[in-house]
């Protein structure tokens, strides 16, 4: 094992242990304002301040008066403003509590006490984090936080690259292409409605995650009420509860244990998981079409493509994307898997497992940007797809067989065993247009079926392929 005489474990500035901290971090970084460790505590400090506000405009604890509007907006400002020297300051706090949610409790009783004086209200401090427990701030921090992730990062950068895999289907609609099933020669289709297809299971997960419901509770240390109603017994405290829940944008939980039971995440981890597989899928196909020169890779954007071979340009955003997807699933997966569970009233799995969803949406938008760089760099090659398709004429084997079906059918005579017929021409043999016209002619057909037939190339054989690029929503 060698042995170095620095280390890089105590480097100032830090050296990133992952990826997403260190080369990628530009890509990633919107995220930091949603899922990071002091988006986590400034949230916090959110929900704090929303809860003394809502406490005292609904005058649910008796003889406490209501904050003046210049003293709500001041509380509001210093969430607003809450940026490095509060983090520093709660780290500071947490280390004498060694308790991150008492630290943002203590945090903000400091403020309040510049706003509303402890010599004029010495009893309103008592307020913050008033009959909750860690979870009851917390829950509501987390889906705040993901809330804000997903619409104003992950979702506009989803539908972006979605957005971009329509145009491309478009544009390509009528551009033949030969299909290949089990990696064989199929009935051609066009390279446009193949794109289409993906752009459709894309949108129509970006339909689910953009209508995810995001829940929250607040209703004390096993979900009961308990101190609330031993404090205030003659408040409705799950009415307040669900107005306070719902003040915040979110759904209202009103059947919990001490945690919010994480339903809704798993659900849309699940969402996100699946658009994650069928962008894998995009980049599976992209990355094959290229190989098969249905794709060139524009070349000038100042990309090395292989440290040894001068004429390769490699299909390395797809590649990255493929990674990183993987490894968004993996802790997708596992997030959706383990939040759903909690030892009877409580355990703390949940808290160390959420600490994992901004990794987990920062390999999918890193997946995103290298997929929207990729289709920004393709050009199709018509003429590859071509050169494809008048290599195999026995593909249209198919259409004489289902032409000659649908006569016999009908009566016509001369029409039998037209599978059996078609397969003893074409299996396991190329065959080219002369082939193909001359077994047409000898079939008996009548003279519009024929020349119907006649006319028919592998590259006319496409269907309705190109009009079905319109059902793109």
């Amino acid at each position: 094992m060698a042995s170095y005489d620095a280390s890089f474990a105590d480097a100032v500035p830090p050296v990133a242990l992952g990826a997403l901290d260190g080369r990628y971090r530009p890509v990633v970084a919107a995220l930091v304002d949603h899922l990071s460790e002091a988006a986590l505590n400034r949230t916090r400090v959110h929900v704090e301040v929303e809860w003394l506000i809502h406490l005292t405009d609904q005058q649910v604890v008796p003889g406490v008066r209501r904050l003046t509007a210049t003293e709500q907006q001041a509380l509001r400002e210093y969430v607003r403003g809450f940026g490095a020297e509060e983090v520093a300051e709660l780290a500071e706090i947490e280390r004498e509590t060694v308790h991150d949610v008492k630290a943002v409790e203590y945090f903000l009783k400091r403020r309040l006490a510049v706003v509303a004086p402890e010599d004029v209200d010495r009893g309103l401090a008592e307020l913050v984090h008033f009959a909750c427990t860690s979870e009851d701030v917390n829950n509501l921090s987390y889906a705040l936080m993901v809330q804000g992730a997903v619409r104003e990062v992950w979702l506009p950068k989803a539908h972006a690259v979605a957005d971009q895999v329509v145009a491309m289907a478009q544009e390509l609609r009528d551009v033949p292409m030969l299909a290949h099933t089990h990696g064989q020669p199929a009935t051609p289709t066009t390279l446009g409605k193949e794109l289409a297809v993906l752009a459709h299971r894309l949108r129509r997960q970006l339909r689910r995650v953009a209508g995810a419901e995001y829940l929250g509770k607040l209703n004390g240390a096993t979900g009961t009420y308990g101190a609330h109603l031993a404090a205030v017994p003659d408040a409705d405290w799950p009415a307040v509860s669900r107005s306070f829940v719902e003040s915040l944008g979110l759904t209202w939980n009103p059947l919990t244990t001490q945690i919010e039971s994480h339903d809704w995440q798993a659900e849309l981890y699940a969402d996100v998981a699946r658009f994650n597989r069928v962008l894998h899928n995009l980049c599976t196909d992209v990355w094959t079409y290229i190989s098969m020169g249905y794709f060139a890779q524009v070349r000038g954007q100042g990309t090395v493509g292989s440290s040894t071979m001068p004429h390769k340009v490699n299909p390395i955003r797809f590649e990255n994307a493929e990674a990183n997807l993987e490894v968004s699933n993996a802790l997708l997966d596992v997030l959706g898997s383990t939040l759903v569970q909690s030892r009877l009233q409580r355990d703390l799995t949940d808290s160390s497992m959420q600490r994992n969803i901004g990794s987990a949406f920062g390999h999918s938008l890193l997946a995103l940007d290298n997929v929207g760089r990729g289709l920004a760099g393709l050009d199709a090659v018509p003429s590859a797809m071509a050169a494809d398709l008048d290599r195999n004429w026995e593909v249209l084997g198919e259409a004489v067989q289902s032409a000659m079906r649908a006569l016999a059918a009908r009566g016509v005579a001369g029409m039998d065993n037209p599978y059996e017929r078609l397969k003893e021409l074409t299996r396991g043999r190329r065959i080219d247009g002369e082939d193909l016209r001359a077994f047409v002619d000898g079939l008996g057909l009548p003279v519009d079926v024929a020349a119907r037939l006649r006319a028919m190339t592998p590259a006319s054989y496409v269907g309705a392929a190109p009009a079905l690029v319109d059902f793109l929503e």
